[in-house]
């Protein structure tokens, strides 16, 4: 549904994307990561038409066309990273413009501000609203036409613990009707919980591209366990070190990192030299540490 090919932006002298390849299949959820700077925004602007490649292509819909037609446009709602309206409109006003220009039918007002869970401000002033409220409104926007293809720049960067809710579930329903979805967050857990493949940028270059289950196996396989030991002798270390090479001693606990299979074995190790285990605690691997590993190995 929307593809990237050898896709590259340039501003004058900066580049702000390097010869991206991606691919988002229909019915699929990614999640573009990275930190400031790293051509996130560029390229969902780049899938919504908004701004043409210096070079490559990106392709929309099926069968894919340039993001740049109009066609391509019309199979596609993009919520931007800074949403605004003008402050003197209600936000059933604000809806309703945006209607108008989409051609979409009236009772669709009505269905979108419910889904934002914004059916019971509509009649305010925008200008009264909060940062999550406008952001709810903007997502509101965002859902007016049937659109197969939703692209969202932070969305969930003004957003309280209910608007985190809505946009969950707008998300979750929108893959459940087999429709795509592409955005780009700070916060992991909205990455965790939502999406289908995580693709990081830094510096404009694609670094990593992983799915649900990959990720998995990797924070499982960075996960360690601590034993407390009232000591730990070098034929134990050796016997422990022989299923987690990096297990180390540090005068109270012994730490074991690895995956949580080799955990079993270690035990039997330990209680097989007589050692008693006073108490013992495991961790997997977090998203946020592997996220920054991937960033600081790749700046």
């Amino acid at each position: 549904m929307i593809v990237f090919r050898r896709f590259r932006k340039q501003f004058g002298s900066q580049v702000a994307v390097h010869d991206l390849d991606l691919e988002i299949r229909q019915g699929e959820v990614v999640a573009l990561l990275g930190p400031n700077g790293s051509g996130k925004t560029t390229s969902l602007k780049a899938a919504a038409g908004l701004i043409r490649p210096s070079s490559g292509d990106v392709f929309v819909g099926t069968p894919g066309a340039s993001s740049s037609l109009a066609s391509s446009r019309a199979c596609l709602s993009y919520l931007p990273q800074r949403v605004s309206f003008p402050e003197s409109l209600t936000g059933r006003e604000a809806v309703e413009f945006f209607r108008a220009l989409r051609g979409v039918a009236r009772e669709r007002v009505d269905e979108v501000l419910q889904i934002a869970a914004l059916n019971g401000a509509a009649e305010r002033n925008v200008g009264t609203y909060s940062g999550g409220m406008v952001q709810r409104l903007g997502l509101a926007v965002a859902l007016l036409p049937a659109a197969p293809v939703l692209v969202l720049d932070e969305p969930t960067a003004a957003l309280d613990p209910d608007g985190l809710s809505t946009f969950y579930a707008v998300v979750e329903r929108h893959t459940q009707e087999g429709r795509t979805v592409l955005f780009s967050s700070h916060q992991l857990g909205d990455v965790e919980r939502l999406a289908d493949r995580f693709a990081v940028l830094v510096e404009g270059r694609l670094v990593a591209v992983l799915t649900q289950r990959e990720i998995h196996e990797q924070l499982s396989a960075a996960g360690s366990m601590r034993l407390r030991l009232p000591s730990c002798a070098e034929e134990v270390m050796r016997k422990v070190r022989a299923h987690s090479p990096d297990a180390s001693w540090t005068g109270e606990e012994l730490v074991v990192p690895g995956p949580p299979a080799i955990r079993p074995v270690v035990i039997d190790s330990i209680r097989a030299a007589g050692v008693e285990i006073r108490g013992l605690t495991s961790e997997e691997g977090r998203l946020d540490n592997w996220y920054r590993d991937v960033v600081r190995t790749r700046s």
